[in-house]
């Protein structure tokens, strides 16, 4: 079974779409750290507010990869536009489309 992450963050007014874009700049790269899925959603009744998905082969290559440099970098740029407002869930995935 993989390990899945489901996790929200406010960004501060105005800089959701930036936000967007930092966390989507480096979606490319993930699928060879051990990523098997990155969805990044926003609410159409909800400036502020970014969802993020993502379903690893493991929960050691998920912690690996907030240890890569760029990984480091994206944050480093984003949590400035953020308020600090954080959800997340750690999950087990057991099946569905495209996973």
């Amino acid at each position: 079974m993989s390990y899945g992450y489901i996790g929200s963050m406010k960004a501060k007014p105005g800089y959701r779409d930036d936000v967007v874009d930092i966390l989507l700049s480096g979606a490319d790269g993930l699928r060879t750290v051990g990523c098997d899925l990155y969805v990044v959603s926003v609410s159409d009744t909800d400036d502020d507010t970014i969802w993020v998905s993502e379903v690893w082969q493991s929960k050691e290559k998920h912690d690996a990869s907030l240890q890569l440099p760029e990984t480091r970098a994206a944050i480093g740029k984003a949590m400035p536009m953020l308020t600090g407002e954080f959800t997340s869930q750690e999950v087990t995935v057991v099946g569905g489309l495209g996973v």
